[in-house]
């Protein structure tokens, strides 16, 4: 979708009052969205999800982004303490089962959000991966709520023109070689041409759980 559409279909829902959330990891790449949603005056809280294994320098700049932008902006995390997040060696689960540490700190919280409105939006882009590839721009999610990808169709290219036409600052990391910013200890610099592959490097698992088990088949 290109910018003023997006801009009308948010208008559009908050119209027909539906009750709106928007989730941003504050890579730069998910500036963009950011940026237009700021731009359309809607009213729509952006939550940012804090596992407690984030970089400090996330926490920074999404404070720098969220003071720029004047963004509504709500931090949440998971319900299930870290001192449970370990396995019966006393490891955290990241280290023995990323999957279910995934889980508890990012699927089950945003289920809670789930609960409470009617349409996540979210900047998911299909040249991301072949999951993301395979989805709508309007999708099914669980407990009714419908999930809204107005950046489905945006390619890398597209995301890093409206950066440099916007001058909107990128993550202080990306100068350090990093290309997809997650957790702490599921990241990693890596010179390989897809960026996802920083994410989880030498495991199958290419998704967190968030674009996989929240969405209806």
């Amino acid at each position: 979708m290109k910018v003023n559409a997006i801009i009308e279909e948010l208008r559009k829902l908050e119209a027909q009052g539906k009750k709106m959330f928007l989730t941003s990891s504050f890579q730069t790449h998910s500036i963009p969205l950011l940026h237009i949603v700021s731009k359309s005056k809607v009213d729509i809280p952006v939550y940012c999800l804090n596992t407690g294994f984030l970089f400090p320098e996330t926490l920074a700049f999404r404070d720098e982004i969220a003071n720029r932008l004047s963004l509504d902006l709500i931090t949440f995390s998971s319900s299930t303490p870290k001192h449970q997040q370990r396995d019966a060696n006393g490891n955290f689960f990241f280290t023995s089962n990323p999957d279910y540490c995934c889980h508890l700190n990012k699927v089950e919280p945003t289920e809670r959000l789930l609960r409470e409105y009617d349409i996540w939006v979210n900047g998911v882009r299909a040249d991301q991966n072949l999951n993301r590839r395979n989805m709508t721009t309007y999708q099914a999610a669980k407990f009714g709520t419908e999930r809204f990808h107005p950046m489905l169709d945006w390619t890398g290219k597209a995301i890093f023109d409206y950066i440099k036409e916007h001058d909107i600052p990128k993550h202080p990391l990306d100068a350090q070689g990093y290309q997809s910013i997650g957790c702490i200890p599921c990241t990693r610099k890596t010179d390989l041409s897809d960026p996802r592959a920083a994410r989880w490097f030498g495991l199958s698992k290419t998704e967190c759980g968030l674009h996989t088990e929240l969405t209806e088949k």
